[in-house]
């Protein structure tokens, strides 16, 4: 399993023989991703899905089947006619070697004055790894051992000591870090050392593949 980190909370798996996209905002560079399988969609803001990026995916992938929430397929739905709603409890999907599960239903919440809407987190397995992509909630219960989790760095609806607790909940093996579009490098250094330094007793391993292009994530 190949990771590709594309901007944000833009995610490209790659297997060798699957490819699939998760969240491609509006924070993200997702221009010449191509060969794909599938396409998911956390939730419908503009930091993870926008008609712009979905225009430049399906004109590279014109059949690709998207799967989102079902608030973001009843918005972008004229965008792409095979965008397809789904979310936590539905069957799980099975794209070439890939096993992927919808799990949650809400987005964090930002503010109580502020509606909470959807959110489907994506816990996807192959190649003997599982992966979890939460979109922007951290209380899904994945359902199973994760190996890499996708760990939210900052945003709007959230505090490092509650993505600190998340990651001692889920006792990944292994973090990467999205949902860093809004952090300084300064400030983004300081959330990941305290993200991977207390996450978990005695640390836990984190692999920073921004920037690096295909990243085959280093387990212990």
């Amino acid at each position: 399993m190949e990771l590709t980190h594309l901007g944000h909370a833009a995610v490209l798996i790659d297997t060798g023989s699957t490819r699939v996209l998760v969240d491609p905002g509006g924070f993200s560079d997702v221009s010449g991703v191509d060969n794909l399988d599938a396409v998911f969609i956390t939730h419908q803001h503009a930091d993870h899905v926008t008609g712009e990026q979905l225009a430049t995916v399906l004109a590279a992938n014109p059949d690709v089947p998207i799967y989102s929430d079902s608030q973001s397929a009843a918005q972008f739905g004229d965008d792409a006619h095979s965008l397809q709603p789904w979310t936590g409890g539905d069957e799980a999907l099975t794209i070439g070697d890939l096993t992927v599960t919808p799990v949650g239903s809400q987005h964090a919440e930002i503010h109580p004055y502020i509606p909470r809407i959807d959110n489907t987190g994506l816990v996807i397995s192959g190649g003997g790894l599982t992966l979890f992509h939460p979109g922007d909630a951290l209380d899904a219960d994945p359902g199973t051992p994760i190996d890499i989790l996708a760990v939210p760095v900052t945003a709007p609806w959230s505090a490092v000591k509650d993505t600190i607790a998340f990651v001692r909940r889920i006792r990944p093996r292994l973090l990467v870090p999205i949902h860093d579009g809004t952090a300084s490098e300064a400030g983004r250094a300081m959330y990941l050392g305290h993200i991977s330094g207390f996450g978990i007793d005695g640390g836990v391993h984190l692999q920073d593949f921004r920037g690096q292009g295909a990243v085959t994530p280093e387990l212990d």
